[in-house]
């Protein structure tokens, strides 16, 4: 059979997702892990909070190409980096994921490289940067995802000499999470909750990051559930809008969407490369000399995966913009461009096309990488995708087709932001 029908044979045998599908979650987990998600109590200065860059007014992102973590002030395109001595040293190097469906327990990899996977190789039930030192107890990868950002020094830690949580990251990374598990259960309204969600809890003393982590995962994974858009309805019956369809039509025949962005969630969760336009600080490894990010091949060491990403799922992508791992285009439009010809898209890509506040004192850093002639050269060699032929109509069509891919109530959540958290600490 021709790989265009099998496409479209696999689009048409597709099931509708249901609640059935995502991890079982503990209500009074969720309802304590929405209160922990939103309180700065969690971070080294305690400054910013999970919220901050993944929140309910931007989809469960920040709507930037790269973030402003630790240290900026306000939420979404309107944060700012700060000023005097709190002021940020540097952009987050990569773009905030959205967290929509990513407790369907279909789910095997995250981060951008995928540096979080379940694994035995250490005891603890995960393949992650914590390698041994991550805690056994963790029900899940976004249990376990939900401890990593409170050891990131530009993230959620600070910056060395600021605070015990960071100093104590920087001589290893699980030495922070006692200190910040401690901060949570000596308020006497987590510590009363965490005993009531957690059957195995009798005193909030023996509340650990494990609980912690679990909390949020459990928030993570009940909170940001969609499968209730318009081409759900399409797989029981309900015709998608003309333009829709055809952009469907597109997705899984000639346009070959379908080939990375495959199955109920839309994403293989493997790594390709696009070869989508470097700017940022990159996320450097120890020996790189130069702002650049390699991808997958961070976490591998194997040539084969140099300047590869993790395929993104498309559920709700109309509304979690900008797109890519360093979130180089704004619009739809603009990324289904670049797919179409990666290699025409970076030449006709400029820094206005990013969503960057500005940030005087890194500005000679924001788009260094962009003169480095030869690793520019080397991430050109390594994209896999073929130009394909898109007609204005078939970019408009795709663009229908994907934002049929929104849910009816992704604006409404089960949870959504708590007004108040029990460290009094304000609320993003």
């Amino acid at each position: 059979m021709h790989t265009a029908c099998v496409l479209l044979f696999a689009s048409t045998a597709q099931a509708q997702i249901s609640a059935e599908d995502y991890i079982d979650v503990d209500p009074a987990q969720a309802r304590l892990g929405q209160l922990l998600f939103y309180d700065k109590i969690l971070s080294g200065n305690l400054n910013i909070s999970c919220g901050t860059c993944h929140h309910h007014d931007h989809a469960g992102g920040d709507g930037l190409s790269l973030g402003i973590g630790e240290g900026g002030v306000g939420v979404g395109p309107d944060r700012t980096p700060g000023m005097g001595a709190d002021r940020i040293r540097k952009r987050i190097p990569r773009n905030a994921p959205a967290l929509w469906n990513l407790g369907h327990r279909d789910i095997n990899v995250l981060f951008h490289d995928g540096r979080l996977t379940e694994s035995d190789l250490y005891g603890n039930g995960f393949d992650s940067p914590a390698e041994e030192w991550l805690p056994k107890g963790l029900d899940n990868l976004l249990a376990a995802q939900s401890l990593f950002p409170m050891t990131a020094q530009f993230e959620m830690a600070g910056n060395p000499g600021e605070n015990e949580v960071t100093g104590a990251v920087h001589d290893r990374i699980d030495n922070g999470w006692p200190i910040i598990a401690k901060r949570v259960r000596v308020i006497p309204e987590y510590g009363s909750m965490f005993v009531e969600a957690f059957d195995h809890i009798e005193e909030p003393s023996e509340v650990t990051i494990v609980e912690i982590g679990n909390a949020l995962g459990a928030f993570i994974a009940s909170e940001w559930q969609s499968y209730d858009s318009p081409y759900d309805a399409w797989l029981t019956g309900t015709p998608l809008p003309d333009d829709a369809d055809r952009g469907r039509k597109l997705f899984y025949n000639s346009a070959r969407c379908a080939s990375c962005h495959a199955g109920d969630l839309f994403t293989d969760q493997a790594f390709h490369a696009l070869g989508l336009p470097a700017f940022g600080p990159g996320r450097t490894r120890r020996w790189d000399q130069i702002s650049r990010d390699v991808g997958r091949m961070a976490e591998t060491d194997a040539l084969e995966d140099a300047y590869k990403f993790r395929t993104p799922s498309l559920r709700n992508v109309a509304l979690t913009g900008p797109y890519g791992h360093n979130g180089a285009y704004a619009t739809l439009e603009a990324m289904i461009r670049h797919h179409a010809d990666p290699v025409a898209a970076r030449e006709s890509w400029t820094p206005a096309d990013a969503q960057l506040p500005e940030v005087p004192w890194l500005a000679k850093v924001d788009f260094a990488i962009q003169q480095d002639t030869r690793e520019i050269a080397r991430q050109e060699a390594t994209i896999e995708k073929r130009p394909i032929d898109l007609s204005e109509k078939d970019i408009a069509d795709l663009v229908a087709f994907l934002n049929a891919l929104t849910g009816e109530t992704a604006d409404d959540r089960p949870l959504g932001r708590p007004e108040t958290v029990p460290s009094g600490l304000p609320v993003d």
